[in-house]
């Protein structure tokens, strides 16, 4: 199962009635943006742990 980075929401198109859930895998995240994350002082330790583990995955970030 691919790792999630928050929850899940469902929006609906108020035209079409029609609803899409939108699921914010950790994949889909650009790495400047994970990076921002991972130094924001608001995230969580378990947050933090998933960014670098995707970082270390894509390569190009090192962590002391």
């Amino acid at each position: 199962m691919p790792t999630k980075l928050g929850k899940s929401h469902t929006t609906i198109d108020r035209v079409t009635k029609k609803a899409t859930t939108v699921h914010p895998y950790i994949k889909g995240f650009a790495k400047t943006e994970l990076i921002e994350k991972y130094n924001d002082d608001k995230t969580r330790p378990k947050d933090k742990q998933k960014i670098k583990n995707e970082l270390v995955r894509r390569g190009g970030v090192i962590f002391n």
